[in-house]
């Protein structure tokens, strides 16, 4: 069975919107190396409204601009999860009807893990239903002072560490598998 893995950014102070605002200036070749190893075990992105509409619009201007790995990134299938949204384009499918089932489904195909960007809603509904294997949770050395706080207003969630990598940068990254 496929892993659900999410990877998320996260300031010191909890915040994890905007992290274009916050991050850029940690992103050296340590920070790319794991992201793309991260990647290169992927076959599928699974993404919230939000996240998908903030990729949709960034991507493919980096493929435009010639960045190798938005190639990548944009052959992707993307999995979209969205009570809202009516059309995808970005070569991506909407998530219809019940989201845990069809994320549950999704699991189930042969290939490699599928991976989530980005902390929210979708979030509460893969976590009541134990969907995701692994967390991995960048914390970056900034504070931001102010903005959406990651899993505000969740349950209490217990999870396992089960690595960390520290970069040079000062970003830690820490895997999490929940505890079952």
């Amino acid at each position: 069975m496929r892993k659900l893995i999410e990877s998320t950014f996260v300031t010191l102070d909890g915040v994890i919107d905007e992290p274009h605002k916050w991050g850029s200036p940690y992103w050296d070749e340590e920070h790319g190396g794991y992201a793309a190893k991260l990647f290169a075990d992927t076959d599928a992105l699974l993404l919230g409204r939000v996240t998908y509409e903030a990729f949709a619009q960034s991507w493919p201007a980096m493929e435009a601009a010639g960045d190798e790995t938005a190639v990548a990134m944009n052959a992707l299938p993307k999995y979209v999860a969205s009570r809202t949204l009516k059309e995808t384009t970005w070569n991506a499918s909407l998530i219809e009807g019940d989201v845990a089932e069809a994320v549950a489904k999704l699991k189930e195909r042969p290939g490699k893990n599928i991976l989530k960007y980005g902390t929210g809603e979708l979030d509460r509904t893969l976590l009541e239903h134990g969907l995701v294997d692994e967390y991995h949770f960048w914390v970056f050395p900034v504070f931001a002072g102010g903005g959406q706080r990651i899993f505000d207003g969740f349950d209490t969630t217990h999870l396992n560490l089960i690595r960390t990598t520290r970069f040079a940068s000062g970003i830690v990254v820490n895997v999490y598998e929940p505890k079952r």
